[in-house]
């Protein structure tokens, strides 16, 4: 439902996230080796997160990405949001473009349940809930190797 690119943009604000209050800025081949993406694609993705406020960074000898402590309470929708739009908890299962309640496709009542679960999950749980996991050692945003 959600883009490769969007999983990365919530990988990368979590562990970005997870170094809050450490005073640290990160760098693009930091974040991109820790959520195990492409570096190119995470600098991309990146810079989307900045534009829309949900990370901050600084240019220059002592720049990089961090968050600060307002934008930990973001909900993990507004990363969705800004990498993919909304419309994946709206669009037909099977890509159709005229699928609705009055014409729907063979999936549509079960996908509609599904989307509307994953965009309260998005909705509920905040970019802070999602770090305090990782710094815990409870969670994890790398592949094993």
């Amino acid at each position: 439902m959600i883009s490769k690119a969007c999983k990365y943009g919530i990988r990368a604000a979590v562990y970005i996230a997870s170094k809050a209050g450490e005073g640290v800025k990160l760098n693009v081949k930091d974040i991109a080796r820790e959520v195990d993406a492409p570096e190119a694609f995470t600098a991309k993705i990146l810079q989307i997160l900045n534009k829309h406020r949900i990370i901050t960074s600084l240019k220059g000898p002592y720049g990089g990405f961090f968050i600060d402590e307002y934008q930990l309470e973001q909900p993990v929708i507004n990363i969705v949001n800004a990498i993919d739009g909304m419309a994946v908890f709206w669009e037909c299962g099977l890509g159709l473009k005229k699928c609705s309640e009055t014409h729907p496709c063979p999936m549509h009542d079960k996908f509609k349940v599904a989307r509307e679960s994953l965009r309260d999950v998005f909705q509920n749980t905040t970019i802070q809930q999602l770090a305090t996991e990782l710094k815990e050692g409870t969670s994890f945003i790398k592949n094993l190797t």
